[in-house]
């Protein structure tokens, strides 16, 4: 069996919590010197040690396995992918860096991207696009409330139990969804309900009036319904979270706050315990929890991927949302699975797929180039504001988890899980992936003169030159 070296992530735990290198010792039944050398890799996490840690704090074993420097490395490949490409820095590097000095790996990270957004915004000025934005601006607002998400592994401990606990008080359950929140919204702040809204919904502070759009299903009109319920009972909770990344005010503020309002309003009507309890009972079988709970498909996909709660977590998904020129509008993941901000994301990878068979769940495993293998389900949904001519939107819906929980999961039954060579090799991005074998890249690998050659040519579209023949 081969030893652990977890120090950082150790230290990371303990400081996370507040406590001292002696508190901490004393709740592992362990001395104060034998928790310091651990913290500095001079000793590894021994199983004990590991069980009581995993105990005690509830967290994941996997927290303190390489394979949690997964989504840091990629992140990394992907900000120095020049770097990489000039032979300045090497693979065991960013590997030596994101496993050792994860907080200098994120401090590196937020000055990679602030600096190509700074060089993208300086190319459109110089082309004289209209509106280009000042260079020296921040990210986009929405861009950055993925990241906020993306940063906590999209969830929210305190606001999930909050927001169970006033489920239980109002008495929610399928079926009486929106009775308890019509009742709650009337008797404790005196908001009035009404249809007819020309947009999906629209409150009126003044007139302590709620407009729903008369398209919204049961679901949908639950879900708005406890989003404003949030905003309303939760308002400080709201604020204070959102400022504790953006200034308060701003425009990515604002948006943190509606965002934390929707996880809200997803914890609300489909409390922890509950749904976790049927997501377990069900297999995670999408569709039947769709049923049982009377929300939409992309509901649950959500709600699934922010069931990490210590002590009584579920399977740790990754979340994302795209559309068919492959602009991905939502990502999630409590995984170390890596989502391109950059050029794209693989073309092999099965939410693509979807498109070919709307409503049909498509299920795939996934290989990353690091061995890493993934079970991955994919659906579209379909959006309609109603009217004849009138444009819809249509996304995929990707749901994913690490093989190791695929057993748990209904859409893993007939496939050969422990087969390696069964798995779809996939990457992050063409303009990052290591893969040189692929037929399907689209842009050259990083760092490899390729093979020129004008009395030849292959199936691989950009082959390298030291590529075995």
């Amino acid at each position: 069996m081969s030893k652990t070296y977890a120090g950082t992530r150790l230290r990371r735990l303990r400081e996370e919590r507040r406590l001292s290198q002696a508190e901490l010792a004393r709740l592992l039944a362990i001395s104060p010197s034998y928790l310091n050398q651990m913290e500095h890799d001079s000793r590894p996490l021994t199983v004990p040690v590991l069980l009581r840690l995993t105990e005690t704090f509830g967290v994941d074993p996997g927290f303190f396995s390489e394979a949690d420097t997964t989504r840091v490395l990629a992140d990394l490949r992907e900000a120095l992918a020049d770097e990489i490409a000039a032979a300045e820095v090497s693979a065991s590097d960013l590997t030596e860096l994101a496993s050792r000095l994860p907080a200098v790996a994120a401090v590196l990270l937020d000055l990679g991207r602030r600096n190509q957004a700074l060089t993208e915004r300086l190319a459109q000025a110089a082309e004289g696009r209209a509106g280009a934005a000042d260079p020296g601006a921040p990210r986009p607002p929405h861009e950055e409330i993925r990241e906020f998400f993306y940063r906590r592994q999209n969830y929210l401990h305190d606001l999930d139990l909050a927001a169970e606990e006033l489920a239980g008080s109002l008495g929610i359950r399928p079926g009486g969804v929106l009775a308890a929140l019509s009742a709650r919204l009337t008797e404790r702040h005196g908001v009035r309900l009404a249809t007819g809204s020309d947009r999906l919904h629209h409150y009126d502070p003044a007139r302590r009036v709620l407009h729903l759009s008369s398209g919204l299903r049961p679901g949908q009109r639950a879900f708005r319904m406890a989003t404003q319920l949030a905003l309303l009972e939760c308002a400080q909770e709201l604020s204070a979270l959102a400022s504790e990344d953006y200034a308060e005010g701003s425009t990515t503020w604002s948006l943190a706050r509606i965002g934390i309002a929707s996880y809200v309003a997803a914890a609300l009507i489909l409390p922890y315990r509950a749904f976790h309890a049927a997501a377990e009972e069900m297999r995670y079988d999408i569709e039947r929890l769709t049923d049982r709970f009377g929300v939409g498909y992309e509901t649950v996909c959500h709600r699934l991927s922010t069931l990490q709660r210590p002590r009584l977590r579920g399977v740790p998904f990754s979340f994302v949302r795209v559309d068919r020129a492959g602009n991905m509008s939502k990502r999630q993941s409590a995984t170390g699975f890596h989502f391109s901000r950059a050029g794209g994301t693989c073309p092999l990878w099965n939410v693509y797929e979807a498109f070919a068979a709307p409503g049909r769940i498509h299920v795939q495993i996934a290989a990353m180039p690091d061995g890493q293998r993934y079970l991955w389900t994919a659906r579209t949904v379909t959006r309609q504001r109603g009217g004849w001519g009138e444009p819809g939107k249509t996304f995929a819906i990707g749901l994913g988890c690490e093989i190791r929980h695929a057993s748990r999961l209904v859409y893993s039954d007939g496939l050969d899980l422990g087969n390696a060579s069964a798995a779809t090799p996939i990457g992050m991005g063409c303009r990052i992936c290591e893969r040189l074998d692929c037929p399907q890249r689209a842009v050259p690998p990083l760092g490899r003169p390729l093979a020129v050659d004008e009395n030849s040519s292959t199936f691989v579209p950009y082959p390298v030159a030291d590529r075995e023949r």
